[in-house]
């Protein structure tokens, strides 16, 4: 037996003298624990403190549904430290979806990505393919030299044909799949932009249903999220969110993606009403529908795109009015858009609906406006409609426009509300006053108007056009 003396980790054995045998050299000790691998000995960590592990790739889209009862918060998540800048592109053009551009931009951003709105146009502004007035970054040229770790294309038409005539964008897009890095495009990109620059050989894709057709058929799948390598694609604006937060996972890990997801307050509970009625009343109108949708810097993007172009594909008669000196407005993730007026100059006509969107700092800014609050105080002394949306309930409830109606908010301010709040529904309609927690629940509130002011037919053919699963209930 050997003599063994343990100093802590150090362990020291002494061997007895054995004589070598014939024509065998004396081993040497010394070279033979040079020889040896050095030993790792696990990095201390305090205690409760799980390692690190390295995230999977992506492997589907609802891996952040779990997140969805999480905790929420109005702040954007903040990326881990520890994580590398990750930059992304997203070009625009003449005609782009604009929710598809601004959900993606959005979401990025809050996951802690480096998102440059790239304009293929001559000029940074772009009217999207709603009428949304969009201000990009920087134009597509200046991105020309920048090696980017993703590169998403949005969808619409003739937005998407804008920017497959693109050269510069072609050469950027091409340089990034021969490097193997990440790309994408929704809804009607695949088909229109990455089928004729031959960026989709040997892969499976997806698309909006209207563009299925232009692909090849061995390859095309109808599923709302289509991973093949580097390549991931997705069908239109309804499954958008999903889109960005596979995105997000490719580039930051599960887990990042389930914290983005949770907060965005996505319907994930199959048993829970996406709206509730009380007081049912007839929103009934015998002309074309006029809305206001005020804004402010920093409102939620996501929520004034999503209501603006939902109710204008429904051919209501939308104005988008800035309560700032300036219609251009810089909203809670940094994305700029142009107002169509005023809200002096809005103020000079009367609106069958005006609705709040929401955005800590926004809200605020909407509340302070003068020419708004005479506005909504006249909207429900006059018995006519209002509504909103994420923080801005508070905003009602500060003028006095919230008295026995049943209301929500975004989770992160429900309770500073204090009248009757409805927990569970995204969506709240009582009477003439609808609200929404904000969000990813603002799909579900623009339709529940829609099919308010047109009836369910309308409101279900919307969805279909933006391929969203709509529900009457």
């Amino acid at each position: 037996k050997c003599p063994v003396l343990r100093l802590g980790p150090l362990l020291i054995i002494s061997f007895p003298s054995v004589r070598p045998k014939k024509r065998k050299k004396n081993i040497n000790l010394m070279a033979a624990m040079a020889a040896l691998r050095p030993l790792h000995w696990p990095q201390l960590r305090p205690p409760g403190q799980r390692p690190a592990t390295t995230p999977p790739a992506a492997a589907g889209a609802t891996t952040w549904r779990r997140m969805a009862k999480a905790t929420t918060s109005l702040a954007p998540g903040a990326p881990t430290p520890s994580l590398p800048k990750k930059k992304v592109l997203v070009p625009i053009g003449m005609g782009t979806e604009e929710m598809e551009a601004v959900i993606l931009v959005d979401v990025l951003r809050r996951a802690g990505a480096d998102v440059v709105v790239a304009s293929v146009e001559t000029g940074l502004e772009v009217v999207a393919s709603s009428g949304t007035k969009l201000v990009a970054d920087a134009s597509i040229g200046a991105c020309a030299s920048e090696m980017f770790d993703l590169v998403a294309l949005p969808g619409g038409m003739p937005g998407a044909a804008r920017l497959r005539d693109c050269e510069i964008l072609r050469k950027i897009m091409c340089k990034q799949v021969e490097d193997k890095r990440l790309y994408g495009a929704i809804c009607a990109a695949p088909a229109v932009v990455l089928q004729p620059w031959g960026l989709l050989r040997s892969k499976h894709m997806t698309c909006h249903p209207a563009f299925m057709d232009k692909l090849p058929n061995f390859r095309v799948v109808k599923s709302n999220i289509q991973v093949s390598g580097e390549l991931t694609t997705s069908r239109g604006p309804g499954t958008a969110f999903e889109f960005a937060l596979t995105l997000v996972q490719q580039l930051f890990g599960s887990s990042v993606s389930e914290e983005i997801g949770g907060k965005l307050l996505l319907q994930s509970d199959n048993n829970l009403p996406r709206k509730q009625e009380f007081n049912t009343s007839e929103w009934v109108f015998h002309r074309i529908p006029r809305v206001l949708v005020p804004i402010a810097s920093g409102s939620e993007e996501m929520e004034v795109v999503m209501v603006v172009d939902i109710l204008r594909r429904a051919k209501v008669d939308v104005v988008v009015a800035s309560v700032e000196k300036s219609t251009k407005i810089v909203a809670s993730q940094n994305t700029k858009i142009i107002a169509d007026k005023s809200i002096s100059a809005a103020a000079e006509s009367i609106y069958d609906l005006i609705i709040l969107p929401g955005g800590v700092a926004g809200a605020e800014r909407l509340h302070k406006s003068r020419v708004l609050r005479k506005l909504l105080k006249e909207q429900k002394s006059e018995g006519r409609v209002y509504g909103a949306m994420c923080s801005s309930p508070t905003v009602l409830q500060k003028q006095g426009l919230l008295t026995n109606e049943k209301v929500t908010a975004h989770p992160g301010v429900i309770g500073k509300l204090t009248g009757q709040v409805v927990e569970g529904a995204g969506v709240i309609i009582d009477g003439k006053l609808i609200t929404s927690k904000g969000l990813g629940t603002v799909m579900d509130f623009s339709l529940a108007i829609v099919s308010k002011l047109f009836g369910h037919p309308r409101a279900r053919s919307v969805a279909e056009g933006i391929v969203f699963e709509y529900t009457k209930n």
